[in-house]
C-alpha cells in the first residue's frame, strides 16, 4: 500500500527538535499571548468570554476564569487574530498561532504537561499546518480563509503530540481534522466578527479530532489527496508535492513571520516603505501618493474610505497615510477617532494603489511594495520594500517581539506582563506548562 501524504507528514513530524527550535516556539507563544490578551479585551473577545461563563476546569481563559481544555481552546481560539497582529507564514498565507497555540496550551494545562512537551507540540502543529497550507494553491485562498480550513490540521498535530498518539492514531487525527475544513471569505465583505469564529472552531476541531482518536475514532488516511479529499474539494490548483517537500529543512516555525503593525499583513510592506520615506519628506507638502504592490494586497486592502476599525486595518490608503503623517502606527491609528481626523482623511484621498507585476511574481514567497510620493514642490520620492518587517529576510529582533507582547498586554490592563513573558520563555528551559497557565491573566 502506497504511503499517503498524511502518513508521510506524521513520520516527518517525528524528526529531532533542538533547543533553538524550542526557543523560537516560545517566542511565537509570547507573541500569541500578547495578541490574544489584547483580543480578549475587545468587543468580539467579550462575546466569547461570555459564551464560556460557567465553564470549569484547569485551563485558563484569557481575561476570564478557568475551563476544560475544550472550552478554553474555543474561547482563546477566538482572540489571537482580533487585532490583525498574529504571526503569518507567507507561502501558506495563513496564521498558525491563533489556532495552534490555544489548543496546545489548554491541553497542556489539562494534562499537566512538561514545558518541552508543550513547545514540541507547537512546533509540530506549525509544521503540519504550514506544510498543508503551502500545498493548497492560490485558488483556495481566493475563496477560503486558509487559517480556518487548514488550521484544524495544526491544532490536531499539536494535540496528537501532547497526547503521545502513535502514528496510526495521529493519521486518524489529521484525517478527522481535515474532514471538518471550512471557512469561506464572505466575512471579509461585511462588518462582522466571523473571523474570530473561524479560528475558535479551527482550534477546537483539532483538539476534538485528537482526543477522539485517542479513544479509537478512526479517520481517513487519504484526506488530502483522495478523490473526495481536501485538495479535490477545496483546492483545484493544489500542489500536493509541497506537503512533504524538503523533509530535512529546519522546522517551518523559523519561516513564520512576526507582525509589528496592527493591520492586515498585506498592508505591512507599504507601511514599511512609507516609514522609510517619511524622514525624506521633512514636513514638505504632499501632492500625491502612489502605492504599488502585488495583486492580493489590492484584492484585500484597496479601501479608499474605510468607515470602521476593521476596514482601516484592511486599507492600504489609510495605513500609508498614517505612516507618512505619524510614523510607526500604534493600535489607536486604526480606531474611529483616527479615521475622522481631517489631516488623515485629506492624505488618504491623495493615495492611489496599483498592482506591480514584479511584486505579484515574487508573491507569496515575498510580500513587497513600493510607495512613491510626489511633493508640491515637484520632487518625486520613492521607496521599495521587497520583504515586510518581521519576515525572515527582514526580521524583528527578540527585544522587539517581547516589547510588542508587553505593549499589547498593557493595553488590556495586565499589571505584570513581564511575569507572563518570563513564564513562557522558561518553558524552553524546562519549566512546566502549569507555571505558564498560572501566570496567564
Amino acid at each position: 500500500m502506497t504511503e499517503s501524504l498524511t502518513e508521510g507528514l506524521v513520520a516527518l513530524l517525528a524528526r529531532p527538535i533542538s533547543q533553538g527550535d524550542r526557543r523560537r516556539a516560545a517566542l511565537h507563544l509570547v507573541d500569541w499571548i500578547g495578541c490574544a490578551v489584547a483580543g480578549a479585551a475587545s468587543e468580539a473577545g467579550a462575546v466569547f468570554r461570555r459564551h464560556a461563563e460557567g465553564a470549569s476546569g484547569p485551563a485558563r481563559i484569557l481575561l476570564g476564569g478557568t475551563a476544560s481544555a475544550r472550552d478554553a481552546t474555543f474561547a482563546n481560539g477566538a482572540f489571537g487574530n482580533v487585532l490583525e497582529m498574529d504571526d503569518v507564514h507567507r507561502e501558506a498565507i495563513l496564521h498558525p498561532g491563533p489556532v495552534v497555540m490555544p489548543a496546545a496550551l489548554a491541553l497542556a494545562a489539562e494534562r499537566d504537561a512538561p514545558g518541552h512537551a508543550l513547545l514540541d507540540a507547537i512546533l509540530r502543529g506549525y509544521e503540519a499546518e504550514i506544510r498543508i497550507g503551502r500545498a493548497m494553491g492560490p485558488s483556495h485562498y481566493a475563496r477560503f480563509h486558509p487559517t480556518a480550513t487548514i488550521g484544524p490540521f495544526g491544532a490536531a498535530a499539536a494535540c496528537a503530540s501532547l497526547l503521545g498518539l502513535d502514528a496510526t492514531r495521529s493519521v486518524w487525527t489529521l484525517g478527522n481534522a481535515g474532514t471538518q475544513a471550512g471557512g469561506v471569505w464572505q466575512c471579509r465583505h461585511e462588518k462582522v466578527m466571523t473571523k474570530q469564529l473561524h479560528t475558535a472552531r479551527a482550534a477546537a476541531m483539532g483538539l476534538e479530532a485528537a482526543t477522539l482518536a485517542a479513544l479509537g475514532l478512526t479517520g481517513p488516511r487519504l484526506i488530502l489527496e483522495g478523490p473526495q479529499g481536501v485538495f479535490a474539494g477545496l483546492a483545484p490548483d493544489a500542489r500536493p508535492h509541497r506537503v512533504l517537500a524538503d523533509p530535512g529543512a529546519p522546522w517551518l516555525v523559523h519561516e513564520t513571520s512576526f507582525k509589528p503593525w496592527p493591520a492586515c499583513r498585506h498592508a505591512h510592506p507599504a507601511i514599511d516603505a512609507a516609514l522609510a520615506l517619511r524622514p525624506r519628506i521633512e514636513g514638505r507638502a504632499i501632492a500625491a501618493v502612489r502605492v504599488e504592490s502585488y495583486a492580493d494586497a489590492l484584492a484585500f486592502c484597496d479601501r479608499a474610505a474605510p468607515s470602521d476599525t476593521i476596514g482601516a486595518k484592511f486599507s492600504l490608503q489609510h495605513a500609508v497615510a498614517v505612516a507618512l503623517l505619524d510614523g510607526p502606527p500604534p493600535l489607536s491609528a486604526f480606531d474611529p477617532p483616527a479615521l475622522a481626523r481631517p489631516d488623515l482623511a485629506a492624505l488618504r484621498a491623495k493615495v492611489t494603489v496599483a498592482e506591480d507585476a514584479a511584486f505579484t511574481r515574487a508573491y507569496p514567497a515575498h510580500f513587497g511594495a513600493a510607495v512613491t510620493v510626489t511633493l508640491t514642490d515637484g520632487a518625486v520620492l520613492r521607496e521599495a520594500v521587497p520583504d515586510a518587517l518581521g519576515d525572515p529576510e527582514n526580521p524583528l529582533s527578540e527585544d522587539a517581539i517581547l516589547t510588542k507582547a508587553r505593549m499589547l498586554m498593557e493595553s488590556a490592563g495586565v499589571a505584570r506582563p513581564d511575569a507572563v513573558i518570563a513564564a513562557a520563555l522558561a518553558l524552553a528551559e524546562g519549566a512546566p506548562a502549569s507555571h505558564l497557565n498560572a501566570a496567564l491573566p
